[in-house]
């Protein structure tokens, strides 16, 4: 069996919450119980929302929590020329293609289509760039038009024709099916990557072999799962725990005010009252 190596991954648009400590506790405590490492990653990736005092606060946060890391911390901004590689190796066999639609554009044509499928992340795309032909995308990406990189679904699935399926601890195989995704952006207009792409590649160079994560992830694992297969990359067990959620039964998320895990010490909260209020007391 290999190593157990897990990692926490936190975006820093915002100050980390109980419900970050949980996550980053089950991977930390998962790892140390096996004798592996714990790896920490700062994905921020998005340049509009992610700030650099926010990852000071967050190595600061896990410290005084008693979190400790394995190695160097993973900047992802810092590696944008290694997603970038990859969407040249997919655009290569022909797996990907530009689009230009704008968010307006897409509602517009979901609201005008009748039945429109949704997926895990609402409406499926309904493929309108899929359909430009080779000259006309060469044209508008000559002109300097703004586009991103979507995966070509169908090129996708015949390029791996076996099925797919992913290990999630104590639940056993369970089956993928990426199709439902529809043709998803690997690569955004502001960013050479997105978290489905950026995500996957960098637990495939870390050697992430135990990926712990919320339940709101678990439907990504069926598309994270075929990007694997495509790039020969290797497949990881899986572990999706549960979401803290607050006295009103909502998930605990920064948009909403959750308690952040700096006002919590301010108020005279000790590491060990906030591990056990995240869910592992000492």
């Amino acid at each position: 069996m290999p190593p157990v190596v897990t990692r926490f991954a936190p975006s820093p648009t915002g100050r980390l919450h109980l419900g970050h400590a949980h996550a980053a506790l089950f991977a930390w405590r998962a790892a140390r119980a096996a004798g592996g490492r714990f790896l920490l990653r700062i994905e921020d990736i998005d340049p509009l929302r992610c700030r650099p005092e926010f990852t000071e606060a967050i190595l600061e946060d896990l410290s005084w929590l008693g979190v400790a890391w394995d190695g160097p911390v993973r900047v992802q901004s810092r590696h944008l020329a290694a997603y970038r590689a990859v969407l040249v190796s997919l655009a290569a066999r022909g797996l990907l293609y530009p689009c230009f639609c704008t968010r307006a554009d897409i509602a517009r044509e979901v609201a005008a289509s009748a039945g429109a499928p949704h997926g895990p992340e609402g409406p499926v795309y309904p493929g309108t760039c899929r359909r430009l032909p080779p000259e006309a995308r060469a044209a508008r990406i000559a002109a300097g038009e703004p586009h991103a990189w979507r995966l070509d679904m169908a090129a996708a699935r015949a390029a791996v024709p076996a099925a797919l399926s992913f290990e999630e601890r104590g639940e056993g195989r369970i089956a993928c099916d990426p199709a439902r995704f529809g043709d998803a952006v690997l690569g955004r207009k502001d960013v050479p990557a997105s978290y489905h792409l950026a995500v996957t590649h960098d637990d495939a160079l870390q050697g992430v072999t135990l990926v712990t994560r919320g339940a709101d992830l678990k439907p990504a694992t069926d598309l994270h799962r075929l990007l694997q297969a495509l790039m020969g990359w290797p497949e990881p067990v899986y572990a999706h725990h549960p979401l803290l959620t607050g006295p009103d039964g909502r998930r605990l998320a920064k948009r909403d005010g959750a308690a952040t895990l700096a006002a919590l010490r301010a108020a005279g909260r000790s590491p060990a009252e906030v591990r056990a209020m995240a869910g592992f007391p000492d």
